[in-house]
């Protein structure tokens, strides 16, 4: 792998810092745009200005992101000791369920309330959600909330045990699978064919999980950023992050069609007047 690119962090100048309450939890959130919400989850090891690039594209599409500062440090270009220190805190953390016993991130409770808040704020037909890596399958748990209509599950990578698995427990499973069947809730998800933190099998569990209502798309690893960021380069060492770390940003290339295609997405079902 060719070696990675250090890049000055983004300062996120153009979004406007909001600490949000739900249920009495407050969190960091970056918000711009307008239109409809859609709520963008940082990947590993945080708001990083891969994740900023492309909330920025989203809100140039006609929506309103709203970034939650999960973990990490906000607009930081992740680095291969500060990334893993990150990840280890965020794998012990009460917040999240990184491993197989876990069951659903606790996490996402709040981000349902947030979701919820936003698409008070922000109107339309409902809110889209995009998980990214760690992130991954929080934007489907977060279905839960009945705002939520247009959910992207972007190379889920937890749990981290188990190749094979989806980060929630029987009983959300079970009530996601009866959202997505009630309300005809398509589920897009993208991963490179050789990633080994989102493997195949996975998307096989999605699939029985979810049955057609899973759109599970597969991009060829040859094609990935060759040099991505450090962290990416050295700890995570796969093609793993199609429209953020291994994107490349030229007309036609198989990561910005996948970029352009979760635009739509979200455009279809929030704009649809313009999507």
């Amino acid at each position: 792998m060719a070696t990675a690119q250090l890049h000055p962090a983004d300062p996120i100048t153009d979004f406007a810092r909001r600490r949000v309450d739900v249920a009495g939890t407050a969190k960091t959130v970056y918000v711009a745009g307008t239109g409809p919400a859609v709520v963008v989850l940082p990947e590993m090891p945080g708001i990083s200005p891969d994740v900023l690039r492309l909330a920025r594209w989203i809100r140039d599409a006609g929506c309103t992101v709203f970034v939650p500062s999960l973990f990490g440090t906000d607009g930081a270009y992740p680095t291969a000791a500060g990334g893993t220190a990150v990840f280890k805190r965020a794998c012990v953390s009460a917040e999240f369920r990184a491993f197989a016993s876990g069951g659903t991130s606790p996490v996402t409770t709040w981000l349902r309330g947030l979701a919820r808040q936003a698409h008070q704020e922000c109107g339309g037909p409902g809110v889209g959600a995009i998980g990214l890596c760690f992130t991954g399958n929080f934007a489907l748990t977060m279905t839960l909330e009945p705002a939520v209509i247009a959910p992207v599950v972007n190379h889920p990578s937890l749990p981290i045990d188990d190749p094979a698995g989806i980060e929630l427990s029987p009983e959300d499973a079970a009530a996601v699978r009866a959202r997505v069947e009630r309300d005809g809730l398509t589920v897009l998800s993208y991963r490179f064919d050789n990633d080994r933190w989102c493997t195949g099998q996975r998307f096989a569990a999605y699939r029985k999980l979810l049955g057609d209502a899973f759109d599970g798309r597969v991009l060829p690893g040859d094609r990935a950023n060759p040099a991505p960021p450090e962290f990416f380069a050295e700890v995570v060492g796969t093609p793993h992050s199609v429209v953020t770390a291994h994107l490349v940003d030229e007309a036609g290339h198989p990561t910005i069609v996948a970029r352009d295609q979760i635009l739509a997405f979200l455009t279809e079902r929030l704009l649809p007047a313009t999507g």
